[in-house]
């Protein structure tokens, strides 16, 4: 499995040789520092500890540097990453260029935030009669029984906060990697707000 940290920077189009419009999202892959290897015989599992941008001393605590070891600037963003297919070493920068010949990524992101939020929007609820006479529009309706048990039961859908929260999309087509330029096209949507960090990831569940 391969994996990067990247930043989320817009959706774009492009069109390939056959002239078909594709809607494409540039993710933009800032280069990734290792900070850490862990091992089996030491931590129980084996993955790499990549990380971004460079935090400034002023606003970083030693318990936090000290898990950079000498040489490797101290990081605003850190994500472990299992079973690493690429054998790498501490101070290695990689860059989109590791993705080369990978056709499907996962990419998994904190989703935009709606707030509070009715259950029409929040959970596709179709409403009643939009007619003058009608005295139900956008309600949830009923939620419980009025006899035995006479109580509302757990994970009924109701009106609540929606979005913010950690979402995956799988198997995006590759369209186009830019080692140079540090950008990775793909088609369709990813989740977040633009320049979010996102968390790309070779597919598990497609290979070719």
């Amino acid at each position: 499995m391969l994996g990067l940290i990247a930043k989320k920077e817009g959706m774009t189009q492009v069109f390939d040789e056959q002239g078909v419009f594709i809607p494409v999202t540039v993710i933009r892959v800032e280069p990734n520092q290792v900070v850490a290897l862990k091992k089996k015989e030491t931590c129980g599992y084996e993955a790499v500890v990549l990380g971004i941008g460079d935090k400034r001393k002023s606003t970083t605590t030693k318990s936090y540097a000290g898990q950079f070891p000498e040489g490797v600037a101290t990081k605003q963003v850190l994500k472990e990453f299992r079973d690493f297919d690429n054998e790498v070493a501490v101070g290695d920068k990689l860059g989109a260029e590791i993705f080369d010949g990978v056709r499907f990524l996962d990419v998994t992101a904190t989703s935009k935030g709606k707030g509070f939020q009715g259950v029409m929007k929040r959970w596709g609820f179709h409403g009643g009669r939009a007619a003058h006479g009608s005295k139900f529009h956008r309600e949830a309706g009923s939620t419980g029984q009025c006899t035995s048990p006479g109580r509302t039961f757990k994970n009924v859908k109701m009106p609540g906060r929606m979005g913010r929260e950690k979402v995956t999309v799988q198997n995006l087509q590759v369209v186009k990697v830019d080692a140079e330029m540090g950008v990775i096209l793909v088609r369709g949507s990813v989740p977040g707000v633009k320049n979010c960090t996102l968390i790309v990831k070779s597919a598990v569940k497609k290979e070719f």
